[in-house]
């Protein structure tokens, strides 16, 4: 919401009054500004926004998407620590909306987090999730990402992933960052970007030449402990994966 004042700290704490919180959960870019003569007739203009005001624009936006393809839908939305929202849904038919490999879903993720940073003019996180299907994936992600990092770790060789959607790549990021003698790297570009585990040698030692493995070469481990399944990556053996999809807007490759 655009405002206008004499000062951006006066401008802030009308603000901070009007919203019932503290200038230091204001958000804001300065739009204009102009200084006066001797300092009058200054003033700035600004956008400014709380996080309350974020979650209030998921609960109406969500809300109208699914009022207009006549869909109810119970939304639960949590603010984490580091401001970034987990969005979770649940619906009649929660596995149209998540879609074969997930692949609705995640364009449905694109299309949320487009509009809220559309409104609100800066980079928010962001995430939706269907009946807690994203937690469950991530748990396995972490799995398949430790268990081949082992396996690197023993064989000092490099393992190549399948491609896989930014958030997931982040979850191996995250969990094997302070892995000793191991380092993750992304590369690729668009719908091919993946993830390399590589084994990073102790100082001094000598490694042989080889080439880097592909992660097809450790599937069938993978499937027999759930962490992968028979039709896609990831994906346990026992889930249901539907064929139907429903198009929710364009995914946007990263």
């Amino acid at each position: 919401m655009e405002y206008t004042g004499k000062s951006i700290e006066e401008m802030l704490e009308k603000v901070a009054e009007e919203k019932a919180c503290s200038v230091n959960d204001l958000h804001y870019s300065i739009k204009d500004e102009k200084k006066g003569l001797l300092g009058l007739g200054n003033t700035v203009v600004a956008d400014v926004f709380s996080l309350d005001d974020v979650k209030e624009f998921l609960f109406d936006y969500l809300g109208n998407f699914f009022t207009s393809i006549d869909q109810d839908i119970e939304v639960s939305i949590e603010q984490k620590r580091d401001n970034s929202f987990v969005v979770n849904l649940n619906a009649d038919n929660n596995a149209l909306l998540i879609g074969k490999m997930g692949k609705t879903l995640a364009a449905f993720n694109t299309v949320v987090r487009n509009a809220v940073n559309a409104e609100f003019k800066e980079r928010i996180d962001v995430l939706i999730d269907i009946n807690h299907y994203k937690e469950e994936r991530y748990a396995k992600v972490r799995a398949m990402g430790k268990r081949i990092a082992k396996q690197v770790q023993q064989s000092k060789i490099d393992v190549e992933l399948d491609p896989l959607p930014s958030d997931e790549r982040k979850v191996i990021h995250k969990v094997l960052s302070e892995w000793h003698n191991i380092k993750t790297e992304s590369v690729g570009e668009g719908s091919n970007r993946h993830l390399v585990i590589k084994y990073v040698p102790n100082p001094g030692e000598e490694l042989e030449l080889n080439e880097p493995q592909n992660d097809e070469d450790l599937y069938e481990d993978f499937v027999g402990e759930g962490i992968l399944g028979d039709d896609d990556y990831l994906i346990d053996d026992n889930s249901s994966v539907i064929e139907d999809e429903i198009t929710i807007g364009e995914e946007t490759a990263e």
